[in-house]
């Protein structure tokens, strides 16, 4: 009876560690992920087990690969073009290339109250005039929703509401209503029955948003995802969920500071990079058409230390001021702090002014900002940053109408940035009269209004001040 009793034992089901911080699968439990380094992130998944139809046989050719794709010439595929409507919001529209696109899923990730849930609210009432659009809150309430769309004077009649974390139950109630805009806030709520992990873990958010991508390309549907950060800035989740989705945007802005950005780091009916500029004020943000005139201080008179940049962002140039602060040191190792721009640089570009230009900074405090909260990561800004850096140490004023941009090599030579003509046509809409620029990036007609001085050293631009 004893050995009769074993042979009916049910049989127990696979399972997997996977980390939570990183989405590292391991072969056993660990107190610690050796991918990531996190403690405690390791925990115990069930495997679902495929069924017959998942089986091997339907890969070798027979009766199971039949149906499937057939392998075909790229020759023969006709290119169709993507079809896009607006959302409402330019400078969203902008941000993600033009428009949204039918059957895409964007994902929109930033800190807890940045405004992701206010955009995608306000956006919806503005899509609600063509399209249908149902909003899935997992993490506020129906009454909080409705709060929000009253205080921001929205038209609440065009939006269909839905307070479900069950993916099985959204999917169901979008197959009834047939929306043309899904926004789900947020997928670190969602939850599949198929899985007996808790919401947010790594493999609940992994198979939840692949539901909601099948859901997107078959119904041609646009899908919203609002996404959580971690503490240093990234989307919180596996990685994969990046790269499931069409587009990633991430809102970014300071606590103290009314504006913020929207930008664009993975698009695949866009380009990258495309940034977006709103302010937050009580009635919902408001789009900036013109940031250059935000982003600039516009002293009473000059002051040392204060240069304009113009920087690029996508296709758009903007002008942006940089400042500079130097001051004896009284430390051993004096300290170097860059705000918006890339602290490294800074020391690389210190070196430069030492060796080519002969001002040495080993025993000043150097601190560089850039105003507004604005991140510049391209190379143009360099020699914006050096003469800013040497005005504050010389305490003199450069001009207030004075433009600059170009890339400090190593061997102090000024190298041509992207798109210069653009940048000066900027420079010159916003009445600014003197520009100092790498030779290369003259164009050859030159800018009304606009004085360019071309400069190929770094020497031969501290000269020109």
């Amino acid at each position: 009876m004893a050995m009769g009793s074993t042979n009916q034992r049910p049989k127990r089901g696979k399972s997997a560690f996977v980390c939570n911080a990183c989405g590292a699968q391991l072969p056993k439990w660990s107190g610690q992920c050796p991918d990531c380094g996190a403690w405690n992130a390791v925990e115990e998944l069930a495997v679902p087990v495929a069924g017959p139809s998942r089986g091997r046989g339907g890969y070798a050719g027979g009766a199971g690969g039949a149906g499937g794709a057939q392998v075909q010439d790229l020759t023969g595929v006709a290119p169709e073009q993507q079809l896009r409507y607006p959302s409402g919001i330019d400078e969203l529209d902008r941000v993600l290339g033009g428009g949204l696109v039918q059957g895409s899923v964007v994902l929109i990730g930033g800190d807890p109250g940045i405004g992701k849930s206010t955009l995608l609210l306000q956006a919806c009432a503005a899509l609600g005039e063509q399209r249908s659009v149902l909003y899935v809150t997992g993490e506020e309430s129906p009454q909080q929703v409705s709060l929000r769309a009253h205080r921001l004077s929205l038209a609440a009649e065009r939006i269909r509401l839905l307070a479900e974390t069950c993916i099985e139950h959204i999917l169901a109630a979008a197959g009834a209503e047939r929306p043309r805009v899904l926004v789900i806030d947020s997928i670190q709520t969602l939850f599949t029955d198929s899985l007996t992990s808790a919401p947010g873990s790594v493999s609940q958010v992994r198979e939840t948003a692949a539901q909601l991508v099948r859901y997107a390309k078959l119904t041609d549907t646009t899908v919203f995802l609002v996404g959580h950060v971690t503490k240093e800035g990234a989307l919180a989740g596996p990685r994969v969920l990046e790269h499931m989705v069409d587009t990633v945007l991430y809102f970014e802005g300071e606590s103290c500071s009314p504006h913020r950005l929207v930008r664009s780091v993975k698009n695949r009916f866009g380009a990258v990079n495309e940034l977006g500029v709103f302010a937050m004020t009580d009635k919902g943000l408001r789009e900036v058409r013109n940031p250059s005139a935000i982003f600039l201080s516009r002293h009473d008179q000059a002051v040392p230390g204060s240069v304009v940049l113009v920087t690029r962002e996508g296709t758009r140039p903007m002008l942006v001021e940089v400042q500079a602060l130097v001051d004896q040191s009284p430390l051993a190792n004096p300290r170097r702090v860059a705000v918006g721009l890339e602290q490294n640089r800074l020391a690389m570009l210190l070196a430069v002014l030492h060796r080519h230009g002969g001002v040495a900074m080993f025993d000043q405090d150097v601190f560089v900002n850039v105003v507004g909260g604005v991140r510049v990561s391209e190379t143009a800004a360099d020699l914006a940053l050096l003469l800013a850096v040497l005005s504050s140490h010389r305490d003199r004023p450069l001009p207030l109408e004075l433009a600059v941009f170009g890339e400090v090599g190593l061997s102090g030579e000024i190298r041509p940035v992207p798109n210069g003509p653009d940048r000066l046509r900027e420079a010159a809409k916003h009445g600014l009269k003197q520009a100092i620029v790498p030779k290369a990036n003259v164009p050859k007609g030159g800018v009304e209004g606009l004085t360019i001085r071309p400069v190929l050293s770094l020497a031969e631009a501290m000269e020109a001040l």
